[in-house]
């Protein structure tokens, strides 16, 4: 876990060493953003070398200090050469953020099995491989913690984004297990739930008609998506408290714990917005 805290349960982040997947663009650009106003040192990985680079470059002369490189999640033995290198440099691996996604929506029977494979490369072995590389040197030094990013989708499901709902169960439920696991070699793991966050992810992934945007603020019942820097924001001082999820919004929140207590009704009431959603599908074409 992360030592000694700041005021009101904020970790003392000055001078951690953080890795951000995906850090090019939405969630992790916010947290590599909020990390780096910390003043850690944080490696910002993401595919796309140009928009981590964008992101590094822009919070030069801060408080923290960030390097942009490029890192595909899917090939494993990239995942374990980057960490590599960053304890060889810093001697250490405080803090790994196994961010990076992808989403397919649409109705399920329309996904090719290579949009089934692609998912689940991205969205679970992406985070297995972020986990089987820096956990044990959390182990070995005793100290870390390891950040996934799961989704509210991960806790209660919904038709039309099957494979994404798949994938974020996979990983809400690798974090928790690991956690009752980890607490014995003093690293923490938690799992960030939230509903829709304003990132570019909600204009993507679409087959069939669907429009993600639409559906996911539906879904939640809100006009506006949640904004990237203030989840960023919500996730460290979850860190502090040693939280195993962060559920936001409030309003996330209380359908979860709504969901917990009566999940028959919540699976009706899913069934009856889903048809809704089909019905709502735009012609492609």
């Amino acid at each position: 876990m992360l030592g000694r805290r700041k005021t009101r349960g904020r970790p003392d982040l000055a001078g951690k060493v953080a890795i951000v997947t995906g850090g090019g663009s939405g969630i992790g650009a916010a947290l590599t953003r909020a990390l780096a106003a910390e003043g850690a040192l944080v490696t910002c990985a993401d595919i796309d070398l140009p928009a981590a680079e964008r992101v590094a470059s822009s919070l030069s002369g801060g408080p923290g200090r960030v390097r942009a490189v490029r890192l595909d999640v899917t090939d494993g033995a990239a995942v374990q050469r980057m960490i590599d290198d960053v304890v060889a440099e810093s001697g250490r691996l405080d803090l790994m953020f196994n961010n990076a996604g992808i989403t397919w929506g649409g109705p399920t029977e329309m996904l090719s099995p290579d949009q089934w494979n692609a998912i689940i490369d991205v969205n679970i072995r992406g985070v297995v491989h972020g986990v089987a590389a820096a956990y044990p040197v959390m182990i070995e030094q005793r100290s870390g913690h390891i950040v996934n990013t799961a989704s509210m989708g991960g806790l209660v499901a919904a038709g039309l984004i099957t494979s994404y709902v798949m994938t974020k169960h996979a990983v809400v439920g690798l974090s928790l297990a690991l956690r009752t696991e980890a607490a014995g070699h003093g690293v923490g793991v938690m799992a960030v739930c939230p509903s829709a966050v304003e990132t570019p992810i909600l204009d993507k992934g679409s087959v069939g008609g669907f429009v993600g945007r639409s559906y996911y603020l539906a879904s939640q019942g809100s006009s506006q998506a949640y904004d990237a820097d203030r989840l960023a924001q919500d996730t460290i001082a979850a860190l502090g408290r040693n939280q195993p999820l962060l559920v936001v919004p409030r309003r996330s929140r209380i359908t979860w714990r709504i969901h917990r207590l009566a999940p028959g009704l919540t699976n009706r009431l899913a069934a009856q917005f889903i048809a809704r959603q089909r019905a709502e599908l735009r012609p492609e074409g």
